[in-house]
């Protein structure tokens, strides 16, 4: 290797020399002595060319979204950082293995927010001239503001990427000790230990992995121990239990005797296991602050605020619905989403439930069908076409009093007035109404001034159109999910007692018992576990179909790890392949150690649990309680200020002119309708599906980690009953609220 790089010293140090005696420039030099030889600008096509397969590959496409408009950025409106910011800018690229530069990202963070700025203004003024004849100050001023918070989440946005992209890693890291400690306890051998690891772990750290045994492949690196090195050195900032406990497992391998060098395994993971939970145990404690603000901020406050808009916006002309969803549909759960990505990237590394969401993606690539159990029976379902046809059914009920305002006319309604008679048109003194289109007090009123609808009715279908909406994403999320989580919880019951039955498996093997006779005995004793179902399945393969141990345990179509698809369960297996190899002593030596390494996990892992148990019972609370009840008492209350406000204006007015007054004046021309409920409402219930999706990201992140099918699942569970329970109070409270709007009205109503 060091010949060959002197060689190639030489030859460059003597045909640079040859090139300046000759005069001539790089380029034209190396197309006349070397014509095979390729430029840079096709050397660099070429690596990218092979990054891009590779990423492909791998990590499932490229370039994505962000990749294309930083690199488009880059070339519309080229920003250079600092200098500072460059170097932490090539890091966190580096480490997102994303295909783009600092430049690119940084300009991106200005391009993007102009670009968005100017949308907003010439689409939302492009509706303003259509349908109102004039332009909206709010909107231009919204859409600055909007443009300006931009801009430091998007320079930051490699951050992020590279935040997550360790999280998913870091989180397989325990996993990963484990499995290079197993393997090491019966071959003392690191290279063939960190392939073993990353047969079994998930993308991305099985790739990081493969890509350490790579350069040594390409003699890029002289030994395993150099490439491994050189990898640990980008977790020293992040995870240093990780290099702590790698470190020790390369130092067993100059072990003099049996005996230390296993104790040094034992201690590479006693060490990753302990100092993971000490950090997750600041984690827990640091993270109840930032809950409660984001939840004040997210949820309390804006929600609450709402109560006070009926009254303010009576006093102020010209606001809208539109306006109320720019703040509390755009602007606020982009600031929440923000708060949460903050929390989230101070989240300890190396703790997680492992995510078999790569299940799913097979599951996908087979077909768009999927298993669900509706009333007891199993049915094949697409899960895009069931969730459309649900939400536009919803839609459609939801928009029944529009169809009905446009089919009919203003004049039309179901309305029922003082005297408690029913009337099918428009009563402009009703206690209750359908519909309750109203016309602005005053003179010179057209067709066009009408608002609404404000009625009972109106606002109670208006429930539909949020409550359709989650519950369509609930259910698709559950078709997707459904099948693989039934599978994984009992993946997951197996995994909980695993660690008893290979004890009593290695026993039985350490009495001498053939490994293939002692799984039946095992299987015996534990009838009617899950553990003695996967040994019954393991005697049955090689008893009545006449397979080996090995085919018994991993054969594609009837091995028993197809019933309980766990990386765990099938490392053990291997282990215990391997190691019966060398005799059923080494083998039962092996199991029991494995045994004892799933039992210290298990209890790491209920530890870190119980940490955590407060935080996420916290949000779970504000998910499905605090919130869904808040925002219906809201629309509630909402509904009420309104029906009685509106009923007051033109009982005042009918007053007045009764006392010989010429219209509304004094503080009834102050006074406005506001913003009809059927509208507020739609506001708030897609405010609570945003918050209730942005804190189940929340909670599933602090809880799993980067795992995708418990975040799914988690997602179809909570819209489902936030929703639901959104629903019932919005409902309930509206209809109370209004019947005590109406009766305080009524004497007023009448007297007029």
């Amino acid at each position: 290797m060091k010949r060959m790089a002197d060689y190639d010293n030489i030859r460059m140090k003597f045909k640079n020399r040859l090139r300046e005696q000759l005069g001539e420039d790089m380029a034209s030099f190396q197309e006349r002595t070397d014509p095979g030889a390729k430029s840079a600008d096709e050397i660099k096509k070429i690596t990218s060319e092979e990054y891009r397969f590779f990423k492909e590959e791998m990590l499932g496409g490229l370039p994505n979204i962000y990749e294309k408009l930083c690199n488009f950025s880059e070339k519309t409106l080229k920003i250079k950082p600092a200098q500072e910011k460059r170097k932490l800018l090539e890091k966190y690229i580096y480490q997102a293995h994303l295909n783009m530069t600092p430049d690119g990202a940084w300009s991106a963070s200005f391009v993007l927010p102009l670009a968005t700025m100017m949308f907003l203004l010439l689409f939302s003024q492009m509706l303003f001239m259509i349908f109102k004849g004039d332009i909206s100050m709010f909107f231009i001023f919204f859409s600055i503001v909007l443009a300006a918070t931009m801009i430091m989440p998007l320079q930051n946005m490699p951050e992020f990427l590279a935040q997550n992209w360790r999280l998913k890693a870091s989180n397989q890291m325990v996993l990963c000790i484990f499995y290079i400690v197993t393997y090491m306890r019966h071959t003392s051998n690191l290279e063939h230990a960190i392939d073993f690891a990353a047969e079994h772990l998930n993308p991305p750290l099985s790739i990081d992995f493969k890509k350490v045994l790579w350069d040594v492949e390409m003699q890029k690196y002289d030994n395993i121990k150099v490439s491994l090195d050189v990898y640990l050195e980008n977790w020293k900032e992040y995870n240093f239990e990780f290099v702590e406990a790698m470190h020790l497992i390369q130092s067993s391998l100059y072990e003099s005797t049996e005996q230390r060098r296993i104790a040094l395994l034992d201690k590479s993971l006693d060490v990753i296991l302990e100092e993971t939970y000490e950090k997750m145990l600041h984690y827990a404690q640091n993270l109840k602050s930032p809950i409660t603000m984001l939840h004040m901020m997210g949820v309390i406050m804006p929600i609450l605020g709402m109560v006070l808009l009926p009254l303010v916006v009576t006093f102020m002309d010209n606001v809208g619905w539109y306006h109320l969803a720019a703040l509390y549909n755009i602007f606020l759960p982009i600031m929440v989403y923000y708060m949460g990505l903050k929390i989230l990237a101070t989240r300890p590394t190396g703790y997680g439930d492992s995510d078999i969401s790569n299940l799913m993606k097979e599951q996908d690539k087979k077909g768009k069908q999927h298993l669900m159990n509706i009333a007891g029976k199993t049915i094949n379902i697409t899960p895009y076409k069931v969730p459309v046809m649900m939400f536009l059914v919803m839609a459609l009920i939801a928009f029944f009093p529009l169809l009905i305002h446009m089919v009919l006319g203003a004049d039309w309604d179901l309305a029922l007035d003082v005297q408690g008679e029913f009337h099918m048109e428009r009563v402009e003194m009703s206690k209750i109404a359908f519909l309750e289109y109203r016309e602005p007090i005053g003179d010179g009123v057209t067709e066009a001034d009408i608002s609404g609808p404000y009625g009972l009715g109106a606002t109670l279908f208006s429930l539909a159109l949020p409550l359709g909406f989650a519950f369509s994403l609930a259910f698709y999320y559950r078709s997707r999910t459904e099948k693989l989580m039934g599978l994984r919880d009992k993946t997951k019951k197996l995994e909980l007692e695993f660690g008893s039955a290979l004890f009593q498996l290695g026993n039985r093997i350490g009495d001498g018992i053939p490994a293939e006779i002692a799984f039946g005995k095992v299987a015996q004793v534990m009838q009617g576990t899950d553990s003695g179902t996967f040994f019954e399945y393991v005697t049955n393969n090689m008893s009545r179909m006449g397979l080996g141990l090995h085919e018994a345990i991993f054969n594609e179509k009837v091995g028993a790890l197809v019933y309980y698809p766990s990386t765990m369960i099938k490392s053990s297996m291997k282990v215990l392949i391997q190691s019966a190899k060398k005799g059923p002593q080494v083998a039962s030596l092996a199991l029991l150690n494995v045994a004892r390494y799933i039992k210290e996990i298990h209890r790491v892992d209920e530890r870190l649990k119980d940490l955590m148990s407060e935080v996420v019972s916290s949000i779970s609370s504000q998910i499905n309680f605090l919130s869904p009840a808040i925002a219906g008492i809201v629309i509630g209350i909402t509904s009420m200020i309104s029906a009685i406000i509106g009923k007051l204006i033109r009982a005042m007015s009918c007053i007045q002119a009764g006392q010989g007054g010429s219209g509304a004046t004094g503080l009834l021309s102050l006074m406005n309708d506001g913003v009809a409920p059927y509208y507020f409402q739609w506001v708030v219930g897609f405010y609570v599906v945003q918050i209730t999706i942005i804190l189940t990201i929340l909670m599933s992140g602090i809880q799993n980690g980067n795992d995708e099918l418990a975040k799914q699942d988690l997602l179809a569970r909570n819209l489902r009953g936030a929703t639901l329970k959104y629903f019932l109070i919005a409902f309930a409270v509206v209809a109370l609220f209004n019947l005590i709007a109406a009766n305080i009205v009524g004497g007023t109503l009448a007297s007029c």
